[in-house]
């Protein structure tokens, strides 16, 4: 292309839609016979004669696009519509790497004039990925299929009975059952990353909630590799105790009619064998997902050979054979095994009257719980599937449903095939008749220990490496890893664990916690489907259809049912260790914003609140200010502080612990199309700042011409419903006269109009520089002159002050300006019994007209009186003569005014008496409140701030108060 492929304009570096505009494009052209073209227009072959690096020219050829508009260099263009709408190939790309989360740096500006290379690298080789069989099938299969079946299976049919049994297998199997069910619902709700249910619970509930269960799975993985490698070796020496390097075995005798000795394996040679199998299971992990795709069939299928034998010898057994106790397969060891058998039992589960553990259907709950455990073994490994929306829910709920259909026959068969005593007395009854090689069994057993404990030392490790890669605790940077790797640090740290519980030896205090921290994530999972469900957001659209959020609930609260039926304590425990890390996630974790499920519902309750809130007045008693915070201050700031930081102090001061919504708000000169991004910028640095100064609010960043149209639009539309703000704050403008800013006063007068015809209370803050912070303590009192009803705002406003520490020992006063020739005592009565029904303690004074006037001025004020007189009479004088040399009326800010001379010298002397009273009773007081009087009809602003010049003359803290058309307190409870 010789330009008609070249991009004219410029953009903004870091933000690539910023640069989209203003652009124009030249069609593309689309050639049959070069599907090339249409993706690489943009690259001007003349640039480079490399193909692996080209470079697009993105300076405006000017001449190329006037000579040729319709025609290219290879020939007559085609119309292009999408030309319309600034087509660009490199923004539709940009757009689907952000969609998909991969974060793609913008090109650079063409407006700096530089070239954008493109550069045609080799590819990265693709690490392998696994499908849905060997992906998620095979490791939950050998996950879920474990020493539980082959050793105490047959025994909990035994003790349970058959009837129970089946209740046992169904109510722990719907348990993983309905977790299946909401796993495959959120895992097809998008593209799913590592980390497998911390992925998904945490930005379904949060980071807290994710990071806090997510590091209590991957601690119940480590364990649990360390609780399966020592049930392989135990096994293994147990059928063969020759391979004893210590030989030392304890002996025990069980309690039943036929006396059988008991033998155990020395626990030296279950710490020397366990750790050199944790080792060499840890070199498989090492190998990646290729070595352990390769090595677990090896040990799925003698698991699967020896389950074959089992039933073939369950089938084929006979009542004529020698072994006692096996009936083959009989109606009537059916019918003796239906029920149930409860009784105490010695340690080792057999029989003894004199037991110290008693069996009942809950502990059962407990013993055969971890048997159907491990749907999460698919997941865990997300980051290495080819496709975790189709592998996840096949592989997993394909696991869970054979597993189960495998145990509830495996039920029938049990209690049909042997007598009770043998169910109950025959640890390995699954050897004794198998058929035709018995041995089977016991390689059967370890290997599916071991494939357990491989799956759990390779899930783990990435457990733990996705929770690092979200960086979200600092102290877990350790274990990250870049794509595409294995995590051999997070391995290194699991193998640590595994091999500290391998040499402990005995986890029957440990265990049962790792069951808590399965079930935990189970419920967490359930409830993350819950949640997801049934706020029904747009987003979510899981391609899995047979779920709802019912089925989700019930699932999360089985969780919680059985954590409570295997162990009270231990639930407990799990939770509290679960709470401590969400804690410590809250403060020392960063902030991620994942969109979970929670802001969903804080904006649905934020809804149904504002409803329900509806458009009428909010009572009285339910009333909380809002105030709306006006930044934009009258002067300049320093740079990169976006408010007045005594400002936000203010904020704070106007709530009640911490209680109540905050609106910042500033308004940027200019036109909105081009001050767009500067307002977004200014809004981040607003709301930094906010959270700073840790004051509960908003921000928000207005374009507008001038400062008086964009207050008039905030003033209109800020907020929803009855939640728009009521109070507008905003500093008295002190420095108009001193910066000679002429266009403050009437800029000034119309915020206030505004808020008069908008019915919004003000409060003008002046002395904002000595306002104090929480840590200044303030003493004296807090001086309320109370002229005009205001519906009990400056009374709130000031019970407000006294709940911050820097004012707490503070008193207030209450100055009531009474007309001449009232009852002042009788009004000094009513103010203290309305004070005293408003549960307010305050002084009362009263200052009548009549002594008002008979007081002498202060010296100050008289001076300032006297200035102020002087300034208004030049200020009517040049009024008057651009009025005559005009031949117009008079004309002040732009609209005619009517001056009433004697009435500007009342005004001018009811504020002089004002400011007089004020600095005569509140010299020494921490804050002065007065009313705000409004701005006269048909007055020039530059006289309203000449009369608001000279009341808060010499005041050094003062807040100048409008009410609204309302009432903020009431009498009534």
């Amino acid at each position: 292309m010789d330009g008609g492929g070249e991009i004219e304009g410029g953009g903004d570096k870091n933000e690539f839609p910023s640069a989209v505009r203003g652009r124009k494009y030249s069609p593309v052209v689309a050639h049959d016979n070069d599907r090339a073209v249409l993706e690489m227009s943009s690259i001007d072959p003349r640039s480079s004669s490399d193909p692996k690096k080209a470079k697009v020219n993105l300076q405006p050829d000017v001449a190329s696009e006037c000579s040729m508009p319709n025609h290219s260099v290879n020939g007559p263009q085609r119309e292009s519509k999408l030309e319309l709408f600034g087509f660009d190939s490199l923004v539709n790309i940009l757009g689907l790497k952000s969609m998909t989360g991969d974060q793609i740096q913008a090109p650079p500006s063409p407006r700096d004039g530089g070239d954008v290379s493109i550069t045609l690298e080799r590819p990265r080789p693709i690490a392998v990925k696994s499908g849905t069989l060997m992906g998620v099938f095979v490791p939950c299969l050998q996950n879920i299929m474990g020493i539980i079946y082959y050793i105490r299976f047959s025994w909990i049919v035994g003790m349970a009975g058959i009837g129970e049994s089946l209740l046992l297998v169904a109510f722990c199997g719907s348990c993983t059952f309905l977790t299946t069910i909401s796993l495959s619902a959120i895992a097809t709700n998008g593209a799913m990353k590592g980390g497998g249910p911390y992925y998904l619970i945490g930005r379904a509930l949060g980071p807290e909630v994710g990071v806090s269960i997510g590091l209590c799975f991957f601690l119940g993985n480590a364990v649990a590799g360390a609780m399966y490698v020592l049930g392989a070796v135990e096994t293994f020496l147990d059928a063969v105790p020759a391979a004893g390097i210590l030989r030392e075995t304890v002996t025990r005798v069980n309690g039943t009619d036929i006396a059988e000795p008991i033998t155990r394996p020395s626990l030296h040679d279950l710490q020397i064998y366990g750790i050199v199998v944790t080792i060499l299971l840890c070199f498989i992990v090492f190998g990646g997902v290729k070595m352990i795709n390769r090595v677990a069939p090896a040990f799925l299928v003698p698991v699967v050979f020896s389950l074959v034998f089992i039933f073939s010898g369950i089938l084929l057994a006979r009542h004529d054979r020698p072994a006692v106790g096996i009936t083959g397969m009989s109606s009537e060891s059916f019918k003796e095994n239906w029920g149930p058998a409860y009784q105490r039992t010695s340690n080792a589960g057999i029989p003894d009257p004199n037991g110290k553990i008693y069996w009942s259907f809950n502990a059962l709950v407990g013993l055969f719980f971890p048997a159907v455990t491990g749907i999460m073994a698919g997941s865990n490994r997300s980051a290495s599937l080819k496709d975790t929306q189709r592998s996840i829910p096949i592989g997993t709920l394909a696991a869970t449903l054979t597993t189960s259909g495998l145990y509830l026959v495996s039920v029938l068969f049990f209690g049909s095939v042997a007598t009770r005593d043998k169910l109950l007395t025959d640890r390995l009854l699954t050897a004794s008749i198998a058929w035709p090689f018995p041995a089977i069994v016991y390689v059967g057993i370890i290997l599916s220990t071991l494939g357990a404990a491989l799956q759990s030392l390779t899930g783990a490790p990435r457990l733990l490496a996705a929770i690092a890669n979200d960086d979200i605790l600092p102290v877990l940077n350790y274990f990250k890893v870049v794509e595409g790797n294995e995590p051999h640090v997070a391995t290194f740290f699991t193998a640590f664990i595994c091999i500290g519980c391998v040499v402990i030896g005995n986890l029957d205090l440990i265990s049962p916690t790792i069951t808590m921290f399965y079930l935990l994530c189970y419920a967490g999972v359930n409830l993350s489907c819950f949640l997801l469900d049934l706020l029904d957001a747009p987003s979510w659209r899981p391609r899995w259809k047979l779920h709802h959020w019912s089925l989700s609930l019930v699932g999360a609260l089985l969780c919680i049912v059985i954590m409570f039926l295997i162990s009270w304590a231990f639930t407990v425990v799990s939770l509290a260790l679960a709470s401590l890390i969400y804690y410590y996630v809250s403060i020392k974790g960063k902030a991620g914003d994942w969109g979970d499920g929670f802001k969903s519902a804080y904006f649905q309750l934020a809804l149904r609140s504002l409803r329900s809130l509806g458009a009428s007045q909010v009572h009285p008693k339910n009333w909380y200010p809002i105030p709306l915070i006006f930044c934009r201050p009258w002067g300049k700031l320093p740079e990169n502080v976006p408010c007045h930081p005594k400002l936000a102090d203010f904020a704070n001061c106007m709530k009640k612990k911490g209680r109540g919504m905050s609106i910042f708000i500033s308004i940027i000169d200019g036109d909105y199309h081009e001050r767009a991004e500067d307002a977004k910028a200014a809004c981040k640095q607003l709301s930094t700042y906010i959270d700073y100064k840790q004051c509960e609010g908003v921000a928000e960043i207005v374009v507008a011409p001038n400062m008086s149209e964009g207050f008039r639009g905030i003033v209109q539309t800020m907020g929803l419903g009855n939640l728009k703000p009521n109070i507008i704050v905003m500093r008295y403008p002190e420095i108009w006269r001193r910066e000679n800013l002429t266009e403050i006063p009437a800029t000034f007068v119309g915020i206030i109009n505004d808020c008069i015809v908008a019915n919004k209370a003000v409060v003008i803050v002046k002395g904002l520089d000595e306002w104090p912070n929480e840590y200044q303590r303030q003493y004296g009192t807090i001086d309320l002159y109370w002229i005009v009803r205001d519906g009990g705002l400056m009374l709130l406003l000031s019970q407000l002050l006294l709940t911050k520490d820097s004012f707490e020992g503070c008193k207030i006063q209450v100055f009531c300006i009474a007309e001449e020739d009232s009852d002042a005592e009788g009004l000094k009565a009513d103010v203290k019994k309305f004070l005293y029904d408003l549960r307010m303690q305050a002084e009362v004074i009263v200052i009548s007209m009549k002594s008002w006037e008979g007081q002498g001025e202060q010296q100050e004020s008289i001076e300032a009186f006297s200035a102020a007189q002087g300034r208004i009479a030049t200020y009517l004088g040049e009024m008057k003569e651009r009025a005559e040399r005009d031949k117009t009326p008079l004309m002040a800010d732009g609209k005619p005014v009517v001056v009433n001379e004697q009435q500007v010298e009342k005004f001018l002397y009811t504020t002089l008496k004002l400011n007089s009273t004020i600095l005569k009773h509140s010299r020494m007081a921490a804050v002065v409140f007065v009313s705000l009087p409004p701005p006269p009809a048909n007055h020039p602003a530059f006289f309203y701030m000449e009369y608001m010049d000279l009341l808060v003359e010499n005041v050094p803290r003062l807040l100048i108060v409008r009410g609204y058309r309302r009432d903020v307190v009431t009498l009534f409870t």
